[in-house]
């Protein structure tokens, strides 16, 4: 028996649906392993949510910041994005701006691609 034979089995790729084995919530290891880093979701309302949302950033986890309170124009808005560049600066990550919806920002070693995918 050949490696693609061991590989794609006897009949030379045909596969049966037996063959396959149904992944349930049983099956497969639903326990996340223990992460370094942490993507973490935020709504920026007010100004303790910035707080938080520096402390996380500070921690090392990536945060996805929902602004849909505030409109990109807000003067609010302006200082909490200076406020947090400013934090972005301090730990070497990243910010950017998705939309008119969602700022990203990111801890040191994680780098924002601004290049969508597939395009």
């Amino acid at each position: 028996m050949g490696l693609m034979s061991k590989i794609l089995g006897e009949s030379g790729g045909a596969r049966k649906k037996e063959d396959y084995v149904e992944i349930n919530g049983e099956a497969a290891d639903t326990q996340p392993t223990a992460a370094r880093t942490e993507v973490r979701i935020a709504k920026i309302g007010d100004k303790q949510d910035v707080m938080d949302i520096k402390d996380a950033v500070y921690d090392g986890d990536v945060v996805i910041a929902d602004i849909t309170r505030h409109t990109t124009q807000d003067r609010t808005m302006e200082h909490i994005t200076d406020e947090l560049k400013q934090v972005a600066d301090e730990v070497g990550g990243d910010i950017a701006q998705k939309g008119d919806d969602q700022l990203i920002i990111t801890p040191h070693g994680v780098a924002i691609n601004r290049d969508p995918l597939g395009q």
